[in-house]
């Protein structure tokens, strides 16, 4: 894996936001940092394939800083995860099934034209914003430390979607019609995004309530879509399930295509 380098959606997050500390074992909060991981991970994975075929050359470098960016945020998630089990960050990345994978299936979606990898990058962003700015309050420190690090760089990755969210949606009438086709296509995955998440269970004080950070969402992302001349989806949301590795046909391509090197050669070393 490689690297991380790291702004915000409202001042109002307050320690309400994560319930009271209590003592807790060091597995429950590993597990809860996988689900983190796997997030960024899988979306990293994503974003990574831009690279060379955004439609712009600024786009290429744009989307592989943002993939990047997760990637790192990915590596210091597993890697406190990992070190629970005695585990490496590249044990847990390369060599799991799907069925153990917790990531939201938000993430796992493909790219498909550059307006819906943009409207699922909307969601994404001001969502891990919203996110991390709450864990940074985290009664675990070094959770609080990987959010507090990953927050700053989240903040470019909002502004980057809601600019081409503008242009796009304000385009032509060819770049508006994609732009809310790639909406259309994301909105049924933003549910789960505030759903129960069963990895934080018996964590207060340490894991963030995900139903707490919709108000802020709502607040960034819904006159967002407005100001583009879009219509906030209807769709209703999809079943969802993704922490309890519940997923889409999507993601096991994706993982096979990211594990194939080291499951080839699980002993390797560069």
């Amino acid at each position: 894996m490689t690297h991380t380098s790291n702004r915000t959606i409202s001042d109002a997050v307050t320690a309400e936001t994560i319930a009271t500390a209590g003592e807790v074992a060091p597995e429950a909060v590993a597990r809860y940092a996988v689900g983190l991981g796997d997030d960024a991970l899988i979306l990293a994975q994503r974003l990574g394939a831009w690279i060379a075929h955004a439609p712009e050359l600024e786009e290429d470098v744009a989307l592989g800083n943002i993939a990047l960016d997760q990637l790192g945020h990915a590596r210091s998630f597993l890697t406190y995860a990992s070190s629970a089990w005695g585990k490496t960050e590249d044990d847990l990345a390369y060599f799991r099934d799907e069925s153990e994978f917790r990531n939201r299936q938000l993430f796992e979606q493909p790219n498909g034209d550059f307006a819906q990898t943009i409207a699922r990058q909307l969601v994404a962003s001001v969502y891990f914003e919203g996110l991390y700015r709450a864990l940074s309050l985290s009664a675990d420190p070094t959770l609080a430390a990987i959010a507090a690090k990953a927050v700053k760089e989240v903040d470019y990755h909002v502004d980057h979607s809601v600019q081409w969210l503008l242009r796009l949606g304000l385009g032509t009438d060819v770049s508006h019609e994609r732009m809310q086709r790639g909406l259309d296509a994301v909105w049924p995955f933003v549910a789960e995004l505030f759903s129960v998440d069963p990895l934080s269970e018996n964590l207060a004080g340490i894991a963030v309530d995900p139903a707490s950070l919709q108000a802020d969402f709502d607040q960034v992302v819904l006159p967002a879509i407005a100001d583009a001349g879009l219509t906030v989806p209807t769709a209703p949301a999809a079943r969802g399930g993704g922490r309890s590795g519940v997923h889409t046909e999507f993601l096991g391509p994706l993982l096979a295509e990211m594990q194939v090197l080291a499951r080839a050669h699980p002993e390797a070393t560069w």
